[in-house]
Parts: C-alpha cells; structure tokens; sequence
C-alpha cells in the first residue's frame, strides 16, 4: 500500500519545474492532487492527466497567489471536491530578474514580497483552517539564506520570512499533529533555472557540488514526499537545505 493512499495534498505552482515533479511524486505515493497554476492551464492539466493515468485522482486549480481571495479560492475549491485537505505544498514563488539593491523600488518589492511572502503566509492560514488532524506542511526557502546572492536582496528578505513562517506555524499546529517544515532546494534544473542563467551556467554549478551536478525537480521532490509521509511524522518546525553538498549547506 502506498504511504500517501487517501491523503489529498495541494501543490501550488504545478503546472512545471519542481512543482510539476512533486505533484507526479505525490500521486504515484497514493495521494489525490490539486494541480496550482497562475497562468498556463494546458501544462497543468497535463500533470491532471498524467496523474489520472496512474489511477489518482487530480483537479487543475487556477490561482494567482498574490492574490488572497484566489488563495482562499484554491482551499475552498479542494474541500468542495475533494472534501478534506492533508498536505499542503507552498511551492509556488515569483523569482526576479536580478537588481542591484539601490536601485529596487517600491514596485519590485511589492511584486516579490506578495507572492513569496504574503501568498505564502495566507496559503499558510488557509491550510491551518482547513486541514485534517495529522496533516503535513511543507514551505519552500532557497539557498540564498545562507550564501545570499548579489542583485536579490529583497528575494533573499521574502525566503528568510518564510523560515519563521515554519517555525512559529509548527509550534502553533503542533498539538493537532500537523507538521511545518522547510525545504530549501539549490540551483535546479528547470524551465526556470535555464532562462535565468546563461549557457554553461549549469556546468560551472555542478561543480561546486560534490555530487558533480546540478538538482533535478526529481531529487526535490522525492524529499518532499518523504518529509509529508507518516515516517517523518517527528519532524516539524525544521529546515532542509537540499543543495547536493555545496558550499550554501
């Protein structure tokens, strides 16, 4: 019998990249899965289909996490047809171009802290309301909180908050049995990683890892479903930087 059978998890952002490969993980686990977009529904519902494929049940949820009447339009939604909640994923985030911190306005702050802070903190409440005894949390920093990173001070400020996010949310959910934690993935292939960085910037970062390579979403995601299965049910209000043994670990 697979860990997750009859569990309901939501993954935000899972139309591609990490996401995607977390929703599939989740689902092959035994888990029915809302699919989280913002803006591409034919990708996420290929991930509907793929999981449908498998014998698991899926639903492709549109909502722009900056935007918390569509958040709380996710939740409302997923116990409609669904009828619970036991997993939330807060995957989904909003990674910028680089900008030097002096010059960064107003409007780049907004538009990052929206979704990576206030999107994940109400997708935060909204699980707290709604989720069943026992449930699992799993939050998503970066690497950066460690190492930092030129030209993404105010991405950096949004990552840092949702650690304490985890902390704090653990000890407060803790005596229903729902665990919070953190996952803090390094550079990872993606649709994402390859249009951030330039050609060869994969080869020069796998060689920072003694693992010789860069993260697949697979590698992600296989931590994630162990993190919300019943084995790491002594596991909450923790940090795992999942960055293949580099230097920000």
């Amino acid at each position: 019998m697979s860990s997750l059978t009859g569990k309901v998890a939501i993954v935000t952002g899972a139309s591609r990249g990490i996401g995607r490969a977390i929703a599939k993980r989740l689902a092959r686990d035994g888990a029915d899965v809302v699919v989280n977009y913002v803006s591409n529904a034919a990708k996420a519902q290929e991930v509907v289909s793929e999981i449908e494929a498998n014998g698991q049940k899926a639903l492709a949820v549109k909502a722009d996490l900056g935007q918390i009447p569509e958040i709380r339009n996710l939740f409302k939604e997923t116990i409609s047809f669904f009828g619970k909640l036991d997993i939330l994923v807060n995957n989904a985030s909003f990674f910028p171009s680089p900008i030097p911190l002096t010059e960064v306005t107003e409007e780049d702050f907004d538009q990052v802290f929206a979704i990576n802070a206030k999107g994940n903190f109400f997708s935060l409440q909204e699980a707290a309301r709604h989720m069943e005894k026992g449930g699992r949390i799993v939050n998503f920093s970066s690497s950066v909180t460690v190492a930092g990173a030129e030209g993404y001070t105010h991405y950096s400020g949004t990552r840092a908050a949702i650690e304490l996010f985890t902390k704090s949310a653990a000890k407060e959910l803790g005596p229903r049995g729902i665990t919070v934690n953190t996952v803090a993935p390094g550079p990872t292939d993606t649709e994402l990683f390859r249009a951030s960085f330039p050609e060869g910037k994969d080869a020069e970062i796998a060689k920072a890892s003694p693992l010789g390579r860069i993260a697949q979403p697979e590698d992600i995601a296989d931590i994630v479903a162990f993190i919300v299965s019943h084995d790491a049910r002594w596991i909450t209000g923790q940090l795992t930087r999942a960055v293949g043994g580099t230097t920000a670990s």
